[in-house]
């Protein structure tokens, strides 16, 4: 098996394609619109600019901006990996100001369903993936 780096274009690939294929995240598309665009800053490559988008029926992950940004999240390479690899709580980086949050935050409440199998998709990548 050959692994990719966290957030290359090779790993954001294999993550759209673990979301198109969760049928979880796909059927809460139908009953949740949002749009979530993650800027990951200072890693390996430069900085990182990747979305989730829910909406009409249908849950996309990819490269660049969410096509329907509600909600844009930035944080630190560091950060990123901690949170990716359980090394550092997630609900800690927020509460200690590591993830800067802009939009409609009002969004984010009550989507704890489409992080957790959200959550689902990571775990499906990331036996793949090097975080160095």
């Amino acid at each position: 098996m050959v692994a990719m780096r966290y957030l290359s274009l090779e790993w954001i690939d294999a993550m759209a394609a673990a979301v198109r294929g969760n049928p979880e995240l796909q059927q809460l598309a139908s009953t949740t619109t949002l749009g979530v665009t993650q800027i990951v800053t200072d890693g390996p490559e430069g900085n990182v600019l990747y979305h989730l988008q829910l909406r009409d029926g249908a849950a996309e992950f990819g490269a660049g901006q969410a096509p329907a940004e509600d909600v844009r999240m930035e944080q630190t390479w560091d950060t990123a990996v901690g949170v990716a690899t359980h090394t550092l709580p997630a609900q800690e980086a927020f509460a200690k100001g590591l993830v800067r949050i802009g939009g409609d935050i009002q969004k984010l409440i009550g989507a704890d369903p489409v992080f957790a199998a959200l959550s689902g998709a990571f775990d499906s990548v990331r036996m793949r993936t090097e975080y160095a």
